[in-house]
């Protein structure tokens, strides 16, 4: 199996769920390898690590539609995509084979401009008016709107009275590590399935609990 990751990787650190999906590739923890890795930013983040892992980089910067994806799908040819951090919509490739990981409850605190420490501050304002009481990882499937495709997972994570944004992002940037492989391995191996009909549900395995 092929894997294909696209992530933006704004900030020099960005990156760090690709090398995460790269590291559990290699050590047999994810049953798919990663083919390259996809950035709208030509240098930062995502391009050093990817050097350093001696993976493929490529620079995309649009257009951002099924025709502009189509050229950099043909060129890895992959069987899964996996969206990392990835902040354009999305296109060009079957639904049932995308999938992406939100750094916040779905579908609450998602849509566009509902990205990195935007969803936190937004959840920590949640919070303090007594609105939720825990943030979560969401990973779905991933259809032409954003963040609106099916959920395969809402992994629940803590928020501390003391919690800053910058404070909660990185427990969530925790768990997201500790659960994107272990979801994606799920779906690549067809543990976890959906047809790409939004009227149809999502399959999972008899039992199915990641927590």
């Amino acid at each position: 199996m092929k894997l294909l990751v696209f992530a933006s990787g704004t900030a020099v650190s960005g990156g760090s769920g690709f090398e995460n999906l790269v590291v559990a590739s290699r050590s047999g923890k994810l049953s798919a390898g990663i083919v390259g890795v996809v950035s709208n930013h030509a240098h930062g983040g995502v391009f050093e690590r990817a050097h350093r892992l001696g993976v493929e980089f490529r620079h995309f910067a649009g257009p951002y539609d099924d025709e502009g994806y189509g050229s950099v799908l043909r060129h890895f040819d992959p069987d899964w995509v996996a969206l990392s951090g990835w902040l354009k919509p999305f296109g060009g490739f079957a639904p049932s084979r995308t999938l992406n990981i939100h750094p916040g409850p779905l579908p609450e605190f998602g849509g566009k401009g509902m990205y990195g420490h935007h969803v936190h501050e937004a959840v920590i304002e949640a919070y303090k008016a007594h609105r939720l009481t825990k943030s979560a990882v969401t990973m779905h499937f991933v259809t032409p709107r954003y963040d609106e495709g099916p959920a395969i997972c809402r992994i629940p994570v803590e928020i501390l009275p003391t919690d800053t944004a910058e404070t909660l992002q990185k427990r969530v940037n925790e768990t997201e590590l500790v659960f994107q492989p272990l979801v994606t391995d799920l779906v690549v191996r067809s543990q976890i399935q959906w047809d790409g009909d939004l009227n149809s549900p999502v399959e999972f395995p008899d039992n199915y609990n990641l927590i």
